[in-house]
């Protein structure tokens, strides 16, 4: 199975390697345990500076899994890489579209919260392991785009509200969206 080429669409194992790895102490509530043990994690994305860090749980394996999340998003924002030309959709984005008019039924994915006609919506919940990829997918077809959401979405084969959708549910993603937008001369998403 093909996957997007961005970092933050490789498994655990794979990005951790691209990464280095710190850990701490974490101050604060939580207990004797979480004030003497080196809980905190902090995640550096060698090839990009890209960091991330994870403390507020009281062990590091929980705080490991927190931070490769928050790297993935952080990655998922920060970094483009190339998109090839025409039509385009990783094998996980395809498995995660639903063409208009088609029923969720037993044995098909549940339905989103994300509802509507189109090209096609997206069955994803923003707190899904799947969600930084996708996101990531999404920001590079937009860049490839010119920030244009009308033309990405035909490319993701998405109606342009869903792809918003996609990119609301993290702040961050819709806040440099809309810097590059204003950047290229086009109208901020709300």
């Amino acid at each position: 199975m093909a996957i997007w080429p961005h970092p933050a669409c490789l498994g655990d194992d794979e990005l951790l390697a691209q990464c280095r790895v710190g850990t701490g102490r974490s101050g604060g509530p939580g207990g004797q345990n979480r004030n003497k043990v080196e809980t905190l994690i902090e995640l550096t994305h060698v090839a990009t500076g890209v960091e991330a860090h994870a403390g507020e749980r009281r062990s590091q394996m929980e705080n490991r899994r927190v931070a490769l999340r928050r790297l993935r998003l952080a990655l998922a924002v920060a970094v483009r890489v190339a998109v090839p030309m025409g039509p385009v959709g990783s094998v996980l984005w395809r498995s995660r579209r639903r063409a208009a008019g088609r029923d969720s039924t037993a044995g098909s994915p549940p339905k989103s919260r994300w509802a509507s006609g189109g090209e096609g919506t997206l069955e994803v919940n923003p707190d899904h392991h799947d969600y930084p990829a996708l996101l990531a997918e999404a920001m590079d077809v937009l860049a490839a785009s010119g920030w244009d959401s009308k033309p990405a979405s035909l490319r993701l084969n998405v109606s342009a509200s869903q792809l918003l959708k996609l990119i609301k549910e993290h702040p961050p993603a819709l806040a440099m969206v809309n810097r590059e937008r204003e950047r290229a001369g086009l109208h901020r998403l709300k």
